[in-house]
This record gives C-alpha cells, structure tokens and sequence, in this order.
C-alpha cells in the first residue's frame, strides 16, 4: 500500500479518518496486516508527509499506535507519553499536526493495566514522574464507583481500568479547551477528536463514542 499524499490526505474527513484507525484496528486484532513495501514508503516521505490523523498514547511498549491501527510509514502521527496525559508540549504538537501538516482526526488513548495510572492511584512520588502523575490524580478524584478507600488502590482492576477511562475523557476535554486552534478546527469541521481505549489482551480498540467531537454542535456537549 502506499503513502498518503497531499491529495490523498485533502480527501480525508475526520470521520474518514476514524473509518481507517476502525479498519486497521480490525485487521492487526485478526491479524490480517496490510502489505507494505516499508522502503518505499520511506523513500516516497522523505521529502514531505502527510498523515492523517494523530495518536495521542501512552509510551507502554505493547501499544505502538502503527501497530495496533496496521498503518504504514508517514500515514500517522504518533505523540507519546506516560498516562496520555496532556502538557502545553502535547498541545503545541498537536496544534502543528493538525493546523500545519493537515491530520484530520486526533485520538486520545488510554489502555488497560496502564502503569503510570497505577502510580496515579496509588499515589506514586518518585522524582519529576510525580508532576506527571499529578496529572492523572484528577481522574483518581473523579472515580465515584469505589466508594470505599481501602479498595482505591492499584490492586483493584475496576478501579484502574475506571480511573483509566476518567483520564482518558479529562484528556479529551484539556486539548480542546487549552487549545482555541484546534476548538476553531473542530468547531469547523476540519478536525475531529476521540478518546479511545486499547485492550492489551485482547489488542481491541475501543472507541468511546461520548467523545467524538467533530463540529459546533458536539462540542457543546463538552464545554467546560
């Protein structure tokens, strides 16, 4: 298959977009992987690139997003850091994925049994990962369906993979409201945004639909 060109990417609506990640999702879970001349790719981007959309997730080594959504060189970019948290360095990234090199469509993916959310509930401090993990601690607070606090702790699965999910729409929420570039983009159409989830069993994606923000009107729903 070949790379995405200026033309191919000016194509892509953000929904289209969202089809692709669905498609190659589908086809790494059933492990029915594209055929790809990787050298050519390489060759075919050297001069430019054009991806389509942008994957904001966590640095585990098991959720390389080329891999999990089966996409080739210069199709995707991939912006990772520990928790999917968002700083102003992952905004400004984005802004430039998007507003400059024309991707279509962001996803924000958390994934299960994820370690910096782990440290997050159990209230890591360990050097400069404390001011990261501070970031995940407003999803721990937000977790309402673990009333008893002996049981918010990393060594309760419901309440990771739940804090894990709040993280994952707080996420979502901080990039368009840090971000009045990419609220315009969106607001117009251009761009799309979803949170997402990656089964690390299972190699699924899990698209979380209460997120997709793709125009004025869904946006709404998120203000705040």
């Amino acid at each position: 298959m070949k790379t995405h060109t200026s033309e191919t990417q000016a194509t892509v609506t953000p929904a289209l977009a969202l089809q692709f990640l669905r498609e190659g999702n589908a086809r790494f879970v059933n492990n029915l992987r594209m055929s790809r001349d990787l050298l050519q790719q390489a060759n075919a981007t050297r001069d430019g690139q054009w991806p389509f959309a942008t994957i904001v997730s966590c640095i585990d080594s098991r959720t390389s997003a080329e891999l999990i959504f089966d996409q080739g060189l210069g199709d995707i970019f991939s912006v990772r850091i520990a928790g999917n948290v968002i700083n102003t360095d992952i905004i400004g990234s984005l802004e430039f994925a998007c507003h400059v090199a024309g991707s279509k469509l962001i996803v924000v993916l958390g994934h299960t049994s994820c370690g910096a959310i782990k440290g997050a509930c159990d209230h890591v401090e360990l050097g400069s990962l404390t001011e990261l993990l501070s970031k995940i601690q407003p999803a721990v607070y937000e977790e309402s369906r673990t009333p008893d606090p002996a049981q918010r702790n990393s060594k309760n699965i419901a309440f990771v993979e739940n804090v894990a999910d709040l993280n994952v729409r707080r996420s979502v929420r901080s990039i368009v409201n840090r971000s009045y570039i990419l609220e315009h983009m969106i607001g117009a159409g251009k761009v799309g945004i979803i949170g997402g989830k990656h089964d690390l069993a299972s190699g699924e994606v899990t698209f979380f639909d209460d997120t997709w923000l793709h125009d004025n009107t869904s946006l709404q729903f998120i203000a705040g």
